[in-house]
């Protein structure tokens, strides 16, 4: 074989295309199912214990002994009552604090005088536990059901107007001199440059919310309440059932992982223009 045949077999091909691949965070796409691994995890292991007898029945009850008494009170009516009443005030709280946290900081992010009236009153806000506002709320609106969604309200709008307030900060003036060259109206500018750059924060802040309120509303029932699943706790507790607050607890937890998941669908259609790192 000649030098020139040589060079010829161990030259690189100039036409090959190089692939270059992009670093990921995480494995790619998950689906919704994969986040159930580590719940079905905590079960198998909680099942394995309560088999082997390394729990105290009395103190944390086998996971059958709670899907049974849960089916107890479900028959009963007992649960679908709580969970009606819990529905609706975390639901009635975090619309109220939903509404207040985006008008709030669209007031604040397009407005030097609104965030000047705003912006500190709500850090302040939020620099006071907001479940030690509780004592105060009770003395002005009494011990009904509007100072549990009041309570829930403030737990829900800090987190959406503190994340949604930073995201508007956040736009870039690159962006703001392009609205004022093209001679975009107001109404255009809000459409076309504050709502997309302010919604992943937003959606940042909704999930937190979506979590407070369920928080929230575990301490508020157990004040003064007559039914929801808080309440349900309570009176379990006085009684040493510890299956049925173990039930109330569960549903918690369900409801909490649906509204998030639900929260983190419609982020990924609404922000499906977005070109992450994990997708």
């Amino acid at each position: 074989m000649t030098t020139t045949e040589a060079a010829v077999t161990v030259a690189p091909a100039k036409d090959t295309p190089q692939v270059r691949r992009r670093r990921r965070l995480s494995p790619g796409r998950r689906l919704p199912a994969a986040r159930l691994a580590g719940p079905v995890l905590l079960l198998a292991l909680w099942a394995a214990a309560s088999a082997a007898g390394q729990l105290d029945p009395a103190a944390i009850p086998a996971p059958w002994t709670v899907v049974r008494t849960g089916a107890h009170l479900w028959t009963d009516g007992t649960l679908p009552t709580d969970i009606l009443t819990s529905l609706q005030r975390a639901a009635t709280g975090f619309v109220i604090g939903l509404v207040a946290g985006v008008v709030l900081a669209l007031a604040s992010g397009l407005s030097r005088t609104g965030e000047a009236l705003i912006d500190g009153t709500v850090n302040l806000n939020r620099a006071i536990p907001t479940l030690g506002l509780i004592p105060l709320f009770i003395l002005w609106l009494g011990i009904g059901e509007t100072f549990k969604v009041a309570i829930i309200a403030i737990v829900v709008y800090i987190p959406i107007y503190l994340n949604t307030h930073a995201a508007l900060s956040g736009i870039d003036h690159r962006f703001v001199e392009l609205a004022e060259v093209q001679g975009l109206s107001r109404f255009a500018f809000v459409r076309q440059i504050v709502v997309p750059g302010a919604l992943p924060g937003f959606f940042v802040g909704l999930r937190l919310g979506v979590t407070g309120s369920w928080l929230g509303l575990v301490v508020l029932e157990q004040i003064n309440a007559t039914s929801g699943l808080g309440y349900m706790m309570f009176q379990a507790q006085n009684y040493g059932q510890s299956d049925v607050i173990l039930v109330g607890l569960v549903v918690y937890g369900v409801f909490g992982l649906v509204s998030d998941s639900a929260v983190r669908l419609v982020e990924r259609r609404v922000l499906s223009w977005r070109r992450t790192l994990s997708s």
